[in-house]
């Protein structure tokens, strides 16, 4: 064997554990969401008012999704079960009463979801959303994650409610 063939050895195999290194360290990076991954359902989207009372904030039967892959891309859906169907049958020729209970009987957004484990924070990064003022946005909830229940503590509303949603996985 000359150097040159040596030289060569030595810098693949230092290539090749360079690889596997950065693919071990990629794999930890996209597992890290593991803990949360799948497809949750709602089961309440309640509101705290500052005197201590909770109460339904989107009705008595609130229907939602959450779908988090293992990378941290979520999509999430909150709907109040109750909202009125648009009486002309007809997306653009709805009421102004029609309109307002549609967009307040809905909490939609989707982008990447980064977990802080050890201070309990949930940060949602918002590309898009149902309300266009939180799109580009960061939004940092505390958690609580019990067996397959996850549940959220939003951050106060002016009045000072605090919105918490509770979900349990699916999958």
């Amino acid at each position: 064997m000359n150097i040159r063939t040596a030289n060569t050895g030595r810098l693949l195999a230092a290539l090749l554990l360079a690889c596997a290194l950065g693919s071990s360290a990629a794999f930890a990076a996209s597992t890290r969401m593991s803990p949360l991954a799948g497809t949750w359902t709602l089961e309440a989207a309640d509101v705290q008012h500052p005197d201590g009372s909770r109460e339904s904030d989107y009705g008595a039967h609130p229907k939602g999704l959450l779908l988090i892959d293992k990378q941290g891309n979520y999509s999430l859906q909150i709907f109040k079960a109750e909202r009125p169907r648009f009486h002309a049958g007809d997306k653009a020729k709805g009421t102004p009463a029609e309109y307002k209970a549609a967009v307040m009987g809905a909490s939609t957004h989707y982008g990447k979801l980064i977990v802080e484990p050890d201070r309990r924070v949930l940060v949602f990064h918002i590309i898009g959303a149902s309300f266009p003022n939180w799109e580009g946005q960061e939004q940092r909830r505390q958690y609580e994650l019990k067996g397959d229940v996850l549940s959220y503590r939003v951050t106060a509303r002016p009045n000072g409610d605090v919105p918490i949603s509770i979900w349990r996985r699916v999958e």
